[in-house]
């Protein structure tokens, strides 16, 4: 970044933003472009610096393929070299492979303490054209103190799981919460695009065994550990951890392949409809698409599966986070929503018309915020 007026202009396209090397000021000879959403790139698009690209997350390997995003050189972090001459992605698959397949140039920061994981394709070392050693951890999660209301909403999302699903969850206390509060639970799987510590613990306590998995059986699978290193320590060379590329785990004909897939999203706002927005408030970016709608669509067609959408009724400036109209994008349609769920209780839409939608998601709403809700409703003459 020190050399970028020398080195620029150019263009970089960011994975999971957990990292804090880009800053604002970089885009004057740093063109930034991403999912949107998580850590560094929810500061960069606060103030414009960085170009969000709409699209799925499991789309971005095809794009890359495909020359619609260009590669000229791949930056990665990778395990020490195996036995085999060859050095595992580690920590993330996601797009990666796609990366350095059509990349020019790859540059790779070795670190003995990133983890070397199976599911993808090893990385061999005539592949790498410039290597850093060094000795750093990957980034990972600060561990979230769950709250009062995380707890509520994780005992009615544990009500609505049944013994030997299959899970999907994102990252951030609500997520560790729900994970938390599934303790009781028997023979459950995970196919997600993000495993962390909250995961790890359910397998050490022998309820994430994946033993009712058609696919994958044995295995939890995900394109992306992130956690502690107490996490990545867990995962080195464990074989029931499966780190697969994004093409793989959000893939509509893999996830067809898994009976009662139960996916657990979050949102900025859901309307009286089912309708969710996961990206902005407003106008500020504050999500990405990610793999919500994969996930979603899965789960909402999935035999004995269930399509989540969890998040507290109240958004920290008080207001409601249940509204008449959504602020934002549609990120996930309403035919894609089977259950809404707040601290305040369960809204389950199987089956429901738009009306009974409405009262429903209206009796989880913040009790303060219902009778404005219930008004609008009735001025448009739906309830």
């Amino acid at each position: 970044m020190a050399q970028r007026a020398a080195l620029g202009p150019l263009s970089v396209f960011l994975g999971t933003g957990l990292g804090r090397t880009l800053r604002t000021e970089h885009a004057d000879h740093i063109r930034m472009r991403g999912l949107g959403g998580l850590g560094t790139m929810r500061a960069l698009a606060s103030t414009g610096a960085l170009h969000v690209l709409p699209v799925h997350g499991g789309q971005v390997g095809r794009l890359l393929t495909e020359g619609r995003i260009r590669c000229d050189v791949a930056l990665l972090m990778l395990s020490p070299a195996g036995s085999e001459g060859t050095h595992s992605l580690g920590c993330t698959v996601d797009y990666l492979d796609a990366a350095i397949a059509t990349a020019r140039t790859v540059i790779a920061e070795v670190s003995p303490r990133v983890p070397f994981t199976f599911g993808h394709d090893a990385v061999p070392v005539s592949r790498l054209d410039a290597v850093l050693e060094s000795d750093r951890l990957p980034f990972g999660a600060v561990p979230s103190k769950i709250g009062a209301i995380g707890c509520a909403i994780a005992a009615h999302v544990a009500a609505l799981v049944e013994d030997g699903s299959t899970i999907q969850t994102g990252l951030g206390e609500l997520p560790e919460a729900i994970l938390d509060g599934l303790g009781g639970h028997r023979n459950l799987g995970l196919h997600s695009g993000i495993l962390g510590d909250a995961a790890m613990a359910l397998i050490e306590r022998g309820v994430l065994t994946n033993a009712r998995k058609p696919i994958d059986t044995g295995r939890s699978v995900t394109t992306t550990l992130v956690g502690s290193e107490a996490l990545y320590t867990f995962a080195h060379r464990n074989p029931d951890i499966l780190v697969r590329p994004s093409s793989y785990t959000h893939a509509d004909v893999v996830l067809a392949q898994l009976p009662r897939f139960v996916a657990v999203n979050s949102a900025v706002e859901v309307d009286l409809t089912g309708q969710v927005n996961a990206e902005q408030a407003g106008r500020a970016i504050v999500g990405g698409i990610g793999g919500q709608a994969d996930f979603a669509r899965a789960a909402s067609r999935s035999p004995g599966g269930c399509s989540i959408i969890a998040l507290p009724a109240t958004a920290t400036s008080g207001a409601s986070r249940i509204v008449a109209r959504l602020s934002g994008p549609v990120t996930t349609p309403r035919a894609d929503v089977d259950v809404v769920v707040t601290e305040h209780g369960t809204a389950d839409l199987r089956g429901c018309t738009l009306v009974e939608r409405q009262r429903r998601l209206i009796a989880i709403a913040a009790p303060e915020a219902r009778e404005g809700l219930e008004r609008i409703a009735r001025e448009e003459g739906t309830v």
